[in-house]
């Protein structure tokens, strides 16, 4: 444990607690998994599945170009993984799977960190430190760049790597959390109330909190309170509780300093406690400083929970620099650092190496600013760097996973507003959005704070657009989608069964929160699991990906990108005891690319069989089986070259089902007729072996195709476990 030099700041009690006190290590109070919901397998049966579509074109479920909808994303690699990465023969191979659109995915945002999007650029202070600009005059072509931490930061954890620590309880007085200065109404134009910046302590167990002791720093908060949660979890439970303040945990007139407060007895135990702050002294950081963000918002130095008596402080906070310290969260983080907080060990690759190599294949790209911890400068910089050099942009996503970073949805939105507006400078029709929301199945909540109570983050997040006369700054909505966290492949087919409903689920949510109406959505980061287990690389990850893609289609939405491009080696993927990989190529320990696994032919079939390669227009129809329940799927689909599609995905593992096949047309009853081509993925081309580090496909085969003759009745058989595109033109004879 580090001694402390806590003399001059009255911390002496502080240190003789945390010099007594046994280390102990906090777990991650990581995301819950909820339960799925029941699934209803269907009964077996010998029968065929009789698939009706309805091909009426005032019934057509969704219109779309194959080269946006069916998307892959690229994102941070380990150190030097880049160049290893961005090969020529890499690059075809990636090609080859027919992802179109690219979208750049940014791990910085994740892991708390500035993204210096352009290692040239400027710091606002001498000797490289302050706040960062990366310059937006095109020069040497960039390759790697790289994440700086915030050494202001009231994170214990984050989603990223997660080798960081708070600063909020760390144990020493010269470091200090601070909030982000964007988020003072120099700048939202709010009054402070408006955006009330806070810090959470979890203190691993409900206990007696009758006192609380506070090192400010500067700025420090003039009018604040100390509260504590009435519900289970506020972090991952937000809607189902509210912040008390302790009865004598209000504060108005701080003036900063070492303050201990005695709070009253708030008759119960309690786990979560925070100090919410709304007015601040404006004081600086640095009394000699000139930057008015260093005396915008609030810093604290530590802060500790638990008893004061007889003029001695009992603390409870374990205060330490890593992550055993007791686990803490913050509203916001200033985004103040220097060269020396550089990470080391992971970088994202370079804008001009990604569009140079010609992954993006000319089409237009979905590419991200950073926002949470950058400035409006860096990021409008990024978009004229961009244009300069003539990459075509598709559409800009704000920051990423505000949900995973707890952020408020006015705290969100304030930001946003500001960002439109240095990025719309540049160029005034550029399409912006997000949230870009981790995976969730249901409404994400934020706390009930609001004036009515509201509790939905997507529904106060547009209300403060709309207030703020900024929702035509909102043209898309952007989330993830990882369903299943599964290890076991006994869960394989019930999962399967459960996709097509979760994924209409989840966007009929996010439609139902006030969105704009007709507003585009996309899913711009997917896999069947956030966990890299090896039912991605089993047969099961090829089936998933057609599934949903036919199902999010279904729904109306727009697109999702594939996570991830790149030929990643395989990892353990704890807590599962295989080995797996989100990339839909093999990569060997150099990054190189090996064997194309299950998602990467059935990225073939949807771009190349089942819809025609390129940006024609494909019509998307609704079709049926029989009864509630059936192990078989269609997507009926009308291609610019006048034949039809049907993609079809029989989720039995252990039994073939054969499918008899009627268009319900405004002429009357419609048949496949003459040749109809049969792409087909299962069992006799592809395989996952088991074997730990040395997993493999095997057969590791491309989809099969054949020719069948159509007609009125005819039976097509499905493999168990497999893909099958059925293509031709149709006739009613």
């Amino acid at each position: 444990m580090k001694r402390l030099r806590i003399a001059s700041l009255g911390l002496l009690p502080l240190a003789a607690s945390l010099l007594a006190a046994p280390a102990f290590g906090h777990t991650r109070h990581m995301h819950p998994q909820a339960p799925l919901a029941p699934v209803t397998m269907p009964p077996r049966t010998d029968a065929p599945y009789n698939i009706m579509v309805d091909a009426d074109p005032a019934h057509a479920l969704n219109r779309f170009t194959p080269d946006t909808v069916f998307g892959a994303g690229v994102d941070g690699v380990p150190f030097h993984a880049v160049p290893e990465i961005y090969t020529h023969s890499n690059v075809r191979q990636m090609l080859g799977s027919g992802f179109g659109a690219v979208s750049y995915r940014l791990y910085t945002e994740l892991s708390v960190q500035d993204w210096h999007w352009n290692p040239d650029g400027a710091y606002s202070e001498a000797h490289n430190r302050g706040y960062w600009t990366s310059s937006g005059k095109p020069g040497k072509a960039i390759v790697d760049t790289f994440g700086y931490r915030l050494p202001r930061r009231g994170y214990t954890h984050d989603e990223g790597n997660d080798d960081d620590y708070s600063r909020l309880d760390d144990g020493d007085p010269s470091t200090f959390w601070k909030s982000n200065p964007y988020l003072t109404k120099a700048y939202t134009g709010d009054a402070d109330s408006a955006h009330p910046q806070w810090v959470l302590y979890d203190l691993g167990a409900a206990k007696n909190i009758t006192a609380a002791k506070i090192w400010w720093g500067k700025p420090y908060a003039v009018d604040y309170a100390v509260q504590y949660w009435t519900g289970g979890d506020p972090i991952w439970d937000a809607g189902h509780g509210k912040w008390v303040s302790f009865p004598q945990g209000v504060v108005t007139g701080g003036k900063g300093g070492t303050v201990t407060l005695p709070l009253g007895n708030a008759n119960r135990k309690t786990r979560f406690l925070r100090i919410v702050m709304t007015q601040s002294s404006g004081s600086c950081t640095t009394p000699d400083s000139s930057d008015p963000r260093d005396c915008a918002g609030y810093a604290i130095r530590e802060a500790g929970f638990g008893a004061a008596e007889h003029g001695h402080f009992t603390d409870l906070v374990e205060h330490r620099p890593d992550q055993k310290q007791t686990v803490t969260y913050s509203s916001s983080v200033d985004l103040w650092h220097s060269e020396e907080d550089r990470v080391r060990d992971q970088e994202q690759p370079g804008l001009d190496i990604v569009f140079r190599s010609g992954l993006a294949r000319g089409i237009p790209a979905t590419v991200p600013i950073p926002m949470l911890y950058s400035t409006p400068a860096n990021a409008a910089a990024e978009i004229r760097y961009l244009e300069a050099r003539g990459y075509p942009i598709a559409r800009v996503e704000m920051g990423e996973e505000p949900d995973g970073q707890f952020v408020a949805p006015e705290d969100y939105a304030a930001l946003y507003a500001q960002f439109a507006d240095a990025i719309h400078a540049v160029d005034r029709n550029l399409q912006l959005g997000g949230p870009v929301f981790e995976d969730n199945r249901q409404d994400w909540k934020a706390w009930p704070e609001s004036p009515h109570g509201e509790t939905s983050w997507v529904k106060r997040f547009v209300a403060y657009l709309t207030a703020h006369d900024h929702l035509n700054d909102l043209t898309f909505f952007s989330f993830e989608h990882y369903p299943f966290a599964t290890c076991k492949s006994d869960n394989d087919e019930a999962d399967l069964l459960r996709e097509p409903g979760m994924v209409s689920h989840i966007v009929s949510v996010w439609r139902d929160d006030n969105l704009p109406s007709g507003l585009p959505m996309f899913i711009t980061e997917t896999n069947f699991s956030q966990k890299e287990t090896d039912a991605a690389q089993r047969l099961t990850g090829g089936l998933w990906y057609a599934e949903m893609m036919g199902s999010l289609l279904s729904a109306g939405a727009n697109g999702a990108f594939f996570y991830e491009y790149e030929p990643i080696p395989l990892s353990r993927s704890w807590p599962c005891s295989g080995w797996g990989s989100y990339g839909a190529l093999e990569g060997n320990r150099d990054y190189k690319a090996q064997a194309p696994l299950s998602q990467y032919f059935a990225a073939q079939m949807l771009s190349q069989s089942w819809a025609v390669p390129g940006n024609g227009t494909h019509v998307l129809f609704p079709a049926s089986t029989d009864g509630d329940s059936a192990w078989v799927i269609g997507y009926p689909l009308q291609r610019p070259d006048g034949r039809w599609s049907l993609l079809l995905v029989n989720r039995d593992f252990k039994n073939p089902h054969d499918v008899t096949v009627q268009f319900n047309t405004t002429d009357g009853a419609q048949w496949f007729s003459g040749d109809v081509q049969e792409t087909e993925l299962g069992p006799q081309q592809y395989g996952w072996q088991e074997g730990g580090k040395n997993s493999h496909p095997h057969p590791d085969r491309p989809p099969s195709v054949h020719h069948v003759s159509g007609g009125e009745g005819r039976r097509y058989n499905l493999p168990p476990q497999s893909l099958v595109v059925l293509t031709g033109s149709l006739s009613s004879r």
